[in-house]
């Protein structure tokens, strides 16, 4: 049984994220996310300008004269929501644009999850979701209507993992051995973690794959508030830094922005789109700028 708070928390979501799908994102949903395949329709009568190579040779044979094979888009496919569920995304400091009041990295994540849910299953695709900590601790596989979604969001939003730590890839890996067909996989982190990336690019080789990653303005860099007690939420290790030093100010500095090249660099190797989202951002909007810029992407044919 969910508490009180958490129902509230929960219609709350429910409620905001179908509102915003019927005014804003049902038709980009629609006009960027195509489908994944084409399927047979039937066979007519070749005709001027129709491509040679849909010939069909044995019906062409039978008949005496050319005819072409026709096909149509399966428009139905599958959205897979990957979200890293590790401490580390309990983080937040910042209170959203749109809504002030502080979330976390998971909430955030929480809350596109839900959008892009509610996008999918409103253009009638399947929606499948997997938590993972330091291990899968959930999967539920694709489906659609009102019941699987409101169960979809019920556990990215409440589920608690067993484990505080991070491993992307036992992640990716899942996703490769449970979704043998192409689909499209949000993968929502902060990518506080190493040795995944080989698994990320054979991720992106079979699937759509769009990495969200997810940061607090507080780990970028520190403010001159003297010393302060900080704690590793995944490791339980603590320490004690003076932040009126300058130098290491300017080195967690460094060091964040290091963390930001590294996964620029693997996204565009292994061809992922990229979305670097703050808690401190406009989360929707965020996701609305996505969905133009595959617009755009779609319109140039690449």
């Amino acid at each position: 049984m969910l508490s009180p708070e958490l129902m509230r928390a929960f219609r709350r979501l429910h409620l905001r994220a179908r509102r915003l799908v019927q005014a804003l994102l049902e038709g980009r949903y629609h006009s960027v996310f195509k489908g994944s395949g084409l399927s047979f329709e039937e066979v007519r009568e070749y005709q001027p300008g129709d491509d040679v190579r849909t010939i069909d040779w044995n019906v062409t044979a039978r008949m005496g004269s050319p005819f072409v094979k026709r096909y149509v888009e399966e428009r139905e496919q599958t959205v897979i929501l990957a979200v890293d569920a590790s401490a580390s995304l309990r983080f937040g400091t910042r209170s959203a644009k749109a809504i002030r009041r502080v979330e976390s990295k998971r909430v955030v994540a929480a809350e596109l999850a839900a959008l892009i849910a509610f996008s999918a299953i409103s253009n009638g695709d399947r929606v499948g979701l997997m938590i993972g900590s330091d291990s899968v601790e959930s999967f539920v596989p694709p489906s659609n209507g009102p019941r699987h979604i409101l169960r979809v969001l019920r556990d990215v939003l409440f589920f608690e993992p067993s484990s505080p730590r991070t491993s992307l890839k036992s992640l990716l890996d899942h996703l490769q051995r449970v979704q043998r067909r192409r689909a499209t996989v949000f993968l929502f982190s902060d990518f506080l973690d190493t040795g995944y990336e080989t698994a990320f690019r054979q991720a992106g080789r079979r699937h759509d794959l769009i990495a969200v990653r997810l940061i607090d303005p507080r780990e970028e860099e520190l403010p001159n508030v003297g010393l302060v007690q900080l704690k590793d939420s995944e490791s339980g290790r603590q320490m004690l830094i003076d932040t009126r030093d300058k130098s290491l100010r300017e080195a967690f500095a460094a060091k964040a922005q290091q963390r930001h090249n590294d996964v620029r660099k693997l996204a565009r190797s292994a061809d992922v789109d990229l979305i670097e989202l703050s808690t401190s951002d406009d989360h929707f909007e965020a996701l609305l700028r996505f969905f133009r810029l595959r617009e755009r992407r779609a319109r140039r044919g690449g």
